[in-house]
C-alpha cells in the first residue's frame, strides 16, 4: 500500500496542473483529468522511469444523459513492474471530439472503435474510425441509455427475395397465448375435459 501511495504523490507532483482530483480505491489509483490533458497525461504515464504504465488495458465509456457533460470516458492502464493499475477518467459533452491514443498505444485502435461504436463518441485523428461490432447499416448506438431496447430496425432472412432484409421492427403477439393460472391447479381446458368425462 506504501508504494501506491508513494506513486500517487509521484504523479499528483509532477502532474500538478493536470489532475484534477486523485484518490486511492481497492489498490487502484483513480485520476480525474481535463479532456485537453489526455496525451501528456498519457504518454507520462507510459515513459515515465517510477510510473511505467506501459499497458493499456480498456477504454470504455459510461453515459449519464440528465448531466450536462453526458459521457464519462474511462481509461484503464496496467505497470507489470510495479504490479499496480490506475484509472483515468475525464468527462465530456455529447458532440465533443476527443483526442484518439493510437500514436502512443497502437492497442486503442480497437477499443476506440468500440466507444465510437456503442456510444458515438468521436475520436481525433483515429487512423480508422469505424463500426466494428454492428452492422453496416446500423442505426444508433446500443450503449446509449435512451436507445430502445428492441432497436430500430430487424435482420432476417427473406424467402421470398432469398437474402436478408433489414425492415422496422415488429413485434408481432399473433400466436402468443398466455396462460396466468398455475398450473398445480390445473388449466381450463384439463379442467373442462374432465368434467365432459364425468
Amino acid at each position: 500500500m506504501q508504494n501506491i501511495q508513494k506513486l500517487e504523490k509521484k504523479i499528483n507532483s509532477e502532474l500538478t496542473t493536470k489532475i484534477k482530483t486523485s484518490k486511492i480505491n481497492h489498490d487502484q489509483l483513480y485520476f480525474k483529468i481535463d479532456h485537453e490533458d489526455l496525451i501528456n497525461v498519457i504518454i507520462f504515464l507510459k515513459s515515465n522511469q517510477e510510473t511505467k504504465f506501459k499497458q493499456l488495458i480498456d477504454i470504455t465509456a459510461v453515459d449519464f444523459p440528465e448531466d450536462k457533460k453526458r459521457f464519462k470516458i474511462v481509461y484503464l492502464l496496467l505497470s507489470h513492474e510495479n504490479n499496480s493499475r490506475i484509472i483515468i477518467e475525464y468527462s465530456i459533452n455529447e458532440n465533443e471530439v476527443i483526442p484518439s491514443v493510437t500514436s502512443i498505444f497502437p492497442s486503442a485502435n480497437w477499443m476506440e472503435r468500440e466507444v465510437f461504436d456503442m456510444y458515438g463518441i468521436k475520436f481525433k485523428d483515429h487512423p480508422d474510425l469505424r463500426r466494428i461490432l454492428t452492422d453496416y447499416e446500423f442505426e444508433g448506438y446500443p450503449l446509449r441509455k435512451d436507445f430502445p431496447i428492441t432497436g430500430h430496425k430487424e435482420v432476417r432472412y427473406s424467402e421470398d427475395k432469398k437474402k436478408v432484409i433489414y425492415e422496422p421492427v415488429r413485434l408481432e403477439q399473433n400466436y402468443r397465448n398466455f396462460e396466468y393460472e398455475s398450473p398445480w391447479e390445473g388449466t381450463k381446458y384439463i379442467k373442462k375435459q374432465s368434467k365432459k368425462d364425468d
